[in-house]
């Protein structure tokens, strides 16, 4: 009787939701990420995960949001998926341009006409979209083209181009493992994010300095994201992704949530992952001295 009191009593801590099982410091970050989101007008998610022990905490991390111009990041690795299998290259041909301008443009200055070139000779959304079902993805879709998005009547809560924040987490998470992308074209991807030029009042707002970011943005009329990889000077990675709709903070809200979660996810994390964050809640507190709050159509 007492070996089958035990084993229920393991198999009962066993089912424990992850949460148990995170450092008492991460757990203390979930909680005031869910603070800084709900005590700000709007609605976000927010995931992010330690790629070198797969410890991952989320608020929201399994709801839709649009993905803006953050799809971008899928367009370019089903590109380089592509050049890996040796059926096309980097010096293709695109409309007057090489594929590696038009992906180089897409990724740092979000070009949307680029983005839609490449679209168009991979032969359209569908083939992106069924590179990450190939991949195991789900939570996440690519239905349309950019001209196509715009167009439409803005909705925030459609389903088509959206992404839940974990469900981008397993992108990020498989273009940095290695398995999707060859070395090399890995490396040229992540150097185009690493020289992102917009939504500089986001994820960068206010890192500390060391912190290397390799990011992607997006934005609609009442709609902020921003995803990428956070790098200590130590190399540990984190992966992250931030969505926000409504509100007027949104940037704000993003920074200070990747400051938080730079600093407790840290090679050398303070106790209370909130320390030294005297910038992060003036921020929160004047959005309008620290951040922009123009919104630039899918940037």
């Amino acid at each position: 009787m007492r070996f089958v009191a035990l084993l229920a009593w393991l198999l009962a801590f066993s089912a424990q939701p992850a949460a148990a099982e995170l450092p008492n410091k991460l757990q203390l970050l979930e909680q005031r990420l869910a603070t800084i989101a709900t005590e700000n007008p709007g609605e976000y998610g927010i995931a992010a995960m330690d790629l070198g022990t797969g410890r991952s905490i989320s608020f929201n991390g399994n709801q839709a949001f649009p993905m803006a111009s953050t799809m971008k990041i899928a367009v370019a690795a089903a590109y380089l998926a592509e050049v890996d299998a040796g059926r096309r290259t980097l010096d293709d041909q695109v409309g007057a341009s090489a594929a590696g301008a038009l992906m180089d443009a897409m990724i740092v200055r979000s070009d949307n006409r680029a983005t839609d070139l490449l679209l168009a000779t991979l032969g359209g959304p569908q083939p992106v979209d069924q590179w990450l079902r190939g991949h195991g993805l789900a939570g996440i879709r690519v239905d349309r083209t950019i001209a196509q998005l715009l167009a439409a009547r803005r909705d925030l809560r459609d389903v088509r181009d959206s992404s839940t924040p974990t469900a981008m987490l397993g992108l990020l998470r498989l273009i940095d493992g290695g398995s999707a992308l060859k070395p090399q074209s890995r490396s040229i991807l992540l150097d185009m994010m690493r020289r992102c030029r917009t939504g500089s009042n986001r994820i960068r707002g206010i890192l500390p300095p060391g912190a290397m970011v390799e990011n992607k943005t997006g934005t609609l009329s009442g709609y902020t994201g921003d995803v990428g990889f956070l790098t200590t000077p130590t190399g540990r990675r984190i992966a992250v992704a931030f969505f926000g709709r409504g509100g007027e903070n949104r940037p704000g809200v993003i920074a200070t949530a990747a400051r938080m979660i730079y600093d407790a996810f840290g090679a050398e994390p303070a106790a209370d992952p909130t320390a030294g964050l005297a910038g992060a809640h003036a921020a929160l507190a004047s959005p309008a001295d620290a951040f922009s709050r123009g919104d630039a159509h899918l940037n």
